[in-house]
């Protein structure tokens, strides 16, 4: 499915640019002599890149935060969304075992705001703490009208690089262990992360007009500040699981593309599939985003991580020590379904029109 109705969003289009920009990438896989940076991945399509100094594995991973920078300027709360610039990283590296070390970013703005750089760069430092990451590198960089927003302030775009490590003696997490009878675990998110937003901003304007921020979501909270919720960072948790021995099999961080696309991405290698049966119930504000924009099952588990930011896939045997980490660490986790010898995905949806979504590969 196509996803480029209201949103401006085609999907198809972006894992296909996404394809050619990781083909031309992969030709410089030989620039390298042995020993002094090769490439470590396994298989196509993982969530970072892992390269071999000699014996020393460096894990590397890039993102940004998107079009969620809108939601901060329109709220004028800046100090939240260094957790989801961290996340965005982090998160991708944990998805294949690497534990996050240290970070750079690179801020452009149109024009200087010291107030608003502060608040920003409190918000990545108290990300960093929680994942215990150090912030090693940076660039401000001003680039006038190239940069555009919301409102008088200092517009922006910020992005990062995580660099990690793979815990001494273990393996890379790539999805190669992965076979029918696994349990599949899912990690409960905070709200919709940072991803989808072009949507969630459209269906906002159009229900509310080009004000939506200060329209009230309830009692207490504006839909401005509802959306800004900031990424819970789960590379923090993983790492803990890895280092506690528990045999994990795949990690599935899920950002754009949803359930179904980033899960695949891992079930490929093998050519197995997976019945997700007992996912996280959406969040209200999830719910109330779809009833706004009569957004259909399909398009929301496609574009939203729908109240599942994370997957775990591992033996059944590992099932109920990993579980007691998860809770230990005040993570919400559940069971949520199981790994097929298909290489097809079932997710029974639980959005506002609850149905069985099937995906065949």
């Amino acid at each position: 499915m196509t996803i480029k109705k209201n949103s401006g969003i085609n999907i198809d289009l972006g894992n296909h640019c996404s394809r050619i920009a990781y083909n031309w990438a992969k030709k410089s896989f030989t620039h390298r002599e042995p020993g002094t940076g090769n490439p470590l991945m396994s298989a196509d399509g993982g969530f970072s890149s892992l390269m071999d100094f000699n014996g020393v594995k460096i894990g590397l991973s890039s993102d940004g935060i998107g079009t969620k920078i809108e939601l901060a300027e329109r709220t004028g709360i800046y100090n939240t969304i260094g957790f989801d610039l961290v996340a965005m990283v982090a998160d991708d590296l944990a998805a294949n075992g690497i534990e996050t070390v240290n970070l750079s970013n690179i801020l452009d703005v149109d024009f200087l705001d010291a107030e608003i750089v502060d608040q920003l760069m409190e918000g990545l430092y108290e990300a960093a703490k929680f994942a215990s990451i150090t912030v090693t590198g940076g660039e401000i960089a001003e680039l006038g009208s190239r940069i555009g927003g919301y409102g008088e302030r200092m517009h922006f775009n910020w992005c990062s690089t995580g660099i990690g490590i793979l815990p001494e003696g273990k393996e890379l997490i790539d999805g190669k262990n992965i076979k029918s009878g696994d349990v599949v675990i899912a990690l409960k998110s905070r709200g919709f992360r940072s991803n989808g937003f072009s949507l969630l901003r459209k269906i906002m304007e159009n229900t509310f007009g080009p004000e939506w921020h200060k329209s009230a979501f309830d009692n207490n909270t504006s839909w401005g500040e509802i959306l800004l919720i900031h990424s819970l960072i789960y590379s923090p948790l993983i790492t803990k699981l890895v280092k506690q021995n528990i045999k994990i099999n795949g990690i599935v961080h899920v950002t754009g593309g949803g359930l179904a696309d980033n899960l695949s991405r891992i079930l490929k290698i093998n050519q197995v599939g997976a019945v997700l049966d007992n996912i996280f119930e959406p969040l209200p504000v999830m719910k109330k985003i779809q009833e706004l924009g009569q957004v259909s099952e399909e398009q929301a588990y496609q574009l939203w991580n729908m109240g599942n930011g994370m997957l775990i896939i591992l033996e059944r045997d590992q099932l109920d020590a990993a579980l007691a980490t998860i809770k230990q660490n005040d993570y919400q986790a559940c069971e949520c379904g199981h790994i097929i010898d298909k290489f097809t995905i079932t997710i029974e949806s639980k959005g506002m029109q609850p149905q069985r979504l099937f995906y065949q590969y």
